[in-house]
C-alpha cells in the first residue's frame, strides 16, 4: 500500500472476524505427511521438501491487513511462517541460466490453483504462513500452510499449500477460470475478468 492509498480499499467493510470461505472439500493433512514440491519452467530438477525441511529454511513474521474479494476485510493479522526469500532463493540454484520463469501457479492439497506474476510472488513481505496471530494455522484457514500475499484479495493466499509450479507465462487458476480478475488488486477493485 502506498502512502495515497487509504487503509481500506473501496468495496471493502471492516470485520474483526476471521471468515472462512473454501469451495469444496477441506482437505485434512498432518504434518508427518505433508510434502511440498517446486517443478515447471526452467527447473533442472524438481524439488521435494517435507514439513521439517521446509520450515527450516527460515522464519519471517509480519503484520498485514487482508481483504477478501467478498468484501470483507480484517485489519492487524500477525503471520508467522517460512519467508519468500529463503525459498526462492532454493529454487534459484535449481534454475536453469536465462530461463527465469514469468510467473507461477500454486498448488494446494484438494486441487486449488491459483496463479501469480513473479514480482506479486516475489513480494518481500509474502511468506508460507503456519501461524496466524500467535496460534498455529488451523485447517480451515489453511493448515498446516498456506500462502500470504498481502496486497492482493485473498484468494491469492491459497490455504493447503502443497507446491509451486513455474510458468514461461502468466496462466489462470481455478478462480480465474471461473471469473475472476488475473491479478486481483483490492486498490484496484480486481474483482471479475471483465475487468482486465
Amino acid at each position: 500500500m502506498s502512502d495515497s492509498q487509504p487503509r481500506l480499499p473501496n468495496g471493502q467493510f471492516l470485520t474483526e472476524r476471521f471468515p472462512v470461505l473454501t469451495y469444496g472439500q477441506t482437505p485434512t493433512v498432518d504434518t508427518a505427511d505433508w510434502q511440498f514440491e517446486v517443478w515447471g519452467h526452467g527447473m533442472s530438477d524438481k524439488i521435494t521438501w517435507d514439513w521439517d525441511d521446509f520450515n527450516a529454511l527460515g522464519s519471517h513474521e509480519t503484520v498485514r491487513d487482508m481483504h477478501c474479494v467478498t468484501t470483507w476485510s480484517r485489519y492487524d493479522n500477525k503471520w508467522q511462517g517460512v519467508p519468500i526469500e529463503s525459498v526462492w532463493s532454493a529454487i534459484e540454484a535449481n534454475l536453469e541460466d536465462d530461463l527465469k520463469p514469468g510467473a507461477v501457479m500454486l498448488h494446494c492439497y484438494g486441487g486449488y490453483t491459483t496463479n501469480l506474476l513473479l514480482d506479486d510472488f516475489l513480494n518481500p513481505d509474502n511468506l508460507f504462513a503456519s501461524h496466524h496471530d500467535g496460534q498455529p494455522l488451523t485447517i480451515p484457514h489453511g493448515g498446516p500452510m498456506r500462502f500470504v500475499c498481502h496486497h492482493l484479495y485473498a484468494w491469492k493466499s491459497a490455504k493447503w499449500i502443497s507446491g509451486i509450479e513455474l510458468l514461461e507465462q502468466d496462466d489462470r487458476g481455478f478462480w480465474e477460470r471461473h471469473g475472476y480478475h488475473l491479478r486481483g488488486d483490492p486498490w484496484g477493485e480486481e474483482r471479475f475478468s471483465y475487468q482486465e
